[in-house]
C-alpha cells in the first residue's frame, strides 16, 4: 500500500470513530436504550440516526464521509 491509501484508510477510521462518539453523546441525551445500543451494537444504532436524523444527521454524515475515504483507500 503507498502512504496515500493508508492515510485515507486512516483519516476513515479516525472519522468513523468520532461519528460513533458524536452519536453515543446524541443518544445517551435522547434515551437511555439508544444509548446501550449505540455501545453494545454500534452498526445498528446508526438505524437511530433514521428515526431521529434532525438529532443525529451529523453523526450520519460523518460516517459516510468515513466510509468514503476508507473506500478511496482501498481503491
Amino acid at each position: 500500500m503507498d502512504p496515500l491509501s493508508v492515510t485515507l484508510i486512516v483519516a476513515g477510521v479516525v472519522i468513523l470513530l468520532a461519528s460513533w462518539i458524536y452519536l453515543l453523546i446524541i443518544s445517551f441525551k435522547t434515551d437511555f436504550s439508544w444509548g446501550l445500543t449505540t455501545i453494545f451494537l454500534p452498526p445498528i444504532s446508526y438505524l437511530y440516526t433514521l428515526f431521529a436524523l434532525d438529532k443525529a444527521g451529523g453523526a450520519l454524515g460523518l460516517c459516510i464521509v468515513g466510509w468514503f475515504l476508507i473506500w478511496l483507500g482501498l481503491l
